[in-house]
């Protein structure tokens, strides 16, 4: 059997993680794997993961809707799909799956949602409408819709994106990181040990990961330190903008953050099934997160950390909670490490995809 992955860019995050893990492991298993995806862009970084696989590039795909570059891209894709001659074809994120499903294809296409930008701040009003009318025609054109969350699937059903008997719930495989030891981890993010509690926070600095949130949230718990690590078009924004209680430090090792922080938090308006807060718990951390997406199928509200409304205020109480109580602290770490073992193995998402294609191509 032979699957072509197709994604915008991999720039770094869970997605890229993801198909990277699917690229190793399923070809172990009989199933030849091969990824086609565009270039980043801007200030955007690839993730490191990408160049541990052979990468089939699509010069013309890139985020951005473009009506040449986008059909250059798919006539760049058609003869992809041409040499390789997939089973099946698998895309991941919107724009790859626009311009795979733009027209119809002689092979079976499975689409996974890794979130959706129903309520990206990006794509609000007249776009966000204009997506969810392009999402129902293209899942038309879908043999199998994927959803790295249960809340995602019923989010996009809600907005009558596919019908049930499509969808197919395959959470994430994370791989626990190889957390560095405090001392060393303040050294490697140049940063001092004031004897504060510290608080983690790291993602891409974008409208969708809502940075200024977390700036609010630290503004009112000045005795609190709070770390920021990630890039991206708010960076400037951000760190102009930070009280002095705020390290805006760039892109970083999730392995060093985790290893300063006492807790991490998540300030997102919208989430798939967020990788960054799998690893946090795979870690031992406790995570404060806004209830979006499927951050809920991750945390156990008030049992391996505590998923909050929107509101900074909220967000902060709900940390103060936690500085204040050590021992509640640790417990929720232990449990998150231990129930994120148990949901999160890479084994079985690789399995979930093995049978998920055995089912399309008898």
């Amino acid at each position: 059997m032979r699957v072509l992955h197709v994604i915008a860019r991999l720039n770094v995050g869970g997605t890229a993680r993801y198909i990277t893990q699917l690229a190793h492991a399923l070809p172990k298993h009989g199933i030849e794997t091969f990824v086609a995806t565009g270039f980043v862009q801007g200030d955007e970084v690839e993730d490191p993961s990408a160049a541990s696989i052979d990468l089939i590039r699509i010069p013309a795909l890139g985020r951005s809707i473009n009506p040449i570059k986008d059909h250059l891209a798919r006539k760049q894709l058609e003869k992809i799909i041409a040499e390789i001659k997939p089973d099946i074809i698998h895309t991941h994120t919107f724009k790859a799956g626009y311009i795979t499903r733009m027209k119809k294809l002689p092979v079976p296409v499975v689409h996974t949602f890794h979130g959706h930008l129903l309520d990206d701040p990006e794509f609000s009003g007249f776009k966000s409408k204009v997506i969810e009318e392009v999402e129902r025609k293209l899942a038309k054109k879908s043999i199998r819709l994927v959803t790295v969350g249960r809340r995602v699937a019923d989010e996009l059903l809600e907005q009558r994106i596919g019908h049930r008997a499509q969808y197919v719930n395959i959470p994430p495989g994370v791989i626990a990181l190889n957390v560095t030891p405090r001392a060393q981890a303040l050294a490697n993010l140049n940063l001092e040990d004031t004897g504060k509690p510290i608080v983690g926070w790291i993602a891409r600095v974008t409208g969708v990961k809502n940075p200024m949130r977390a700036l609010e949230v630290a503004d009112a718990m000045p005795d609190t330190h709070f770390v920021m690590a990630g890039g991206g078009d708010l960076l400037d924004q951000v760190k102009a903008a930070a009280p002095s209680n705020v390290s805006v430090i760039g892109w970083a090792e999730a392995a060093d953050l985790f290893g300063t922080s006492d807790i991490i938090i998540s300030t997102s308006e919208n989430e798939g099934m967020p990788v960054a807060l799998i690893e946090a718990q795979l870690a031992g951390k406790p995570v404060v997160a806004t209830d979006v997406g499927s951050v809920s199928e991750v945390i156990l509200n008030h049992e391996t950390g505590i998923v909050t409304n929107k509101n900074a205020g909220s967000i902060a109480l709900a940390l103060e909670s936690l500085i204040l109580d050590k021992a509640k602290r640790d417990e929720m770490g232990r449990l998150a490490a231990t129930r994120s073992q148990a949901l999160f193995s890479v084994e079985r998402m690789i399995n979930a995809h093995i049978e998920l294609y055995a089912s399309i191509v008898k």
